[in-house]
């Protein structure tokens, strides 16, 4: 009986080669993805289960708004500042030019309050907390304490419910920055500024930053404690995992911007008609 080659010929081009290796990596790439997002889910929902089942001790509450909400008020207020000047600065060489320079307040205003403004402040956030509470939890793996979530005490979502408080401070220290940038060096009639803020800049615009920026601290949360609580062993483990919170977060807070603003604009385009002015 004859037997079966089962080798592979040599003879096999180099391009059916690369072809399966990139076939391959695709699959493996895309499997890693699904598992990563199911684990994920199940994560989210474990933390959602615990959000409604415990209740947080006011000591850790304290600590939390402090940790997250004081200190963290002068990066973000010193950023919002040179934002607002920023926007100043590039919108009145752009307004100058068709004779509209004393329209600036609008766009700024409203350019802050409904994107940046939130936006900044959850980045900021992913930076400063995010990375901080995957590096922690990471520790705790790694050195193989107690379940980490649990030795916190807390429920991860309860320390970024302070976004929208951050973000207030982004807006007011940007509006305060682009007006300051405007009248002092750019001579802008101040009172023209804010007129026209306040035909253009309603309270739904500051409604919508808000809403934003519960969905952005919630985000944040879930991505820093599902990393640090699934970090590798080792140093380099925790710093991954630290990078990889913030990375993620970042991203997903661009596409979660662009999905709300989307999605709030069709929704709710009514009562932006002759809404109530912010200013």
């Amino acid at each position: 009986m004859n037997s079966v080659d089962t080798t592979v010929n040599p003879a096999t081009p180099p391009t059916a080669l690369r072809s399966h290796d990139l076939l391959r990596n695709v699959t493996d790439t895309c499997t890693d993805f699904i598992f990563q997002l199911g684990d994920l889910t199940l994560f989210t929902v474990q933390i959602l289960k615990w959000f409604f089942r415990h209740k947080m001790r006011p000591g850790t509450l304290i600590s939390a708004c402090f940790q997250i909400g004081v200190l963290s008020l002068p990066v973000i207020a010193l950023t919002g500042i040179f934002i607002g000047m920023v926007l100043a600065v590039q919108s009145h060489f752009q307004f100058s030019q068709i004779g509209m320079a004393n329209h600036m307040g609008a766009v700024i205003n409203m350019t802050l309050v409904r994107e940046l403004g939130p936006v900044l402040a959850a980045t900021m956030l992913a930076g400063r907390i995010g990375s901080a509470m995957a590096a922690e939890l990471g520790t705790m793996r790694v050195t193989e304490q107690i379940e980490a979530l649990e030795s916190m005490g807390i429920n991860p979502i309860h320390h970024l419910v302070l976004i929208p408080t951050l973000t207030i401070m982004a807006d007011f220290m940007g509006i305060f920055g682009g007006f300051a940038y405007s009248y002092l060096a750019l001579d802008i009639d101040p009172h023209l500024y804010f007129q026209h803020s306040r035909d253009f800049v309603s309270g739904w615009d500051l409604l919508t930053g808000l809403i934003k920026s519960l969905f952005f601290g919630c985000t944040i949360a879930i991505v820093s404690c599902y990393h640090g609580f699934h970090c590798q062993v080792g140093a380099k483990g925790v710093g991954r995992a630290a990078t990889a919170a913030f990375v993620i977060s970042f991203v997903l807070i661009l596409g979660i911007d662009l999905i709300l603003g989307m999605g709030l604009d069709r929704l709710f385009l009514p009562l932006q008609t002759g809404g109530n002015s912010l200013l």
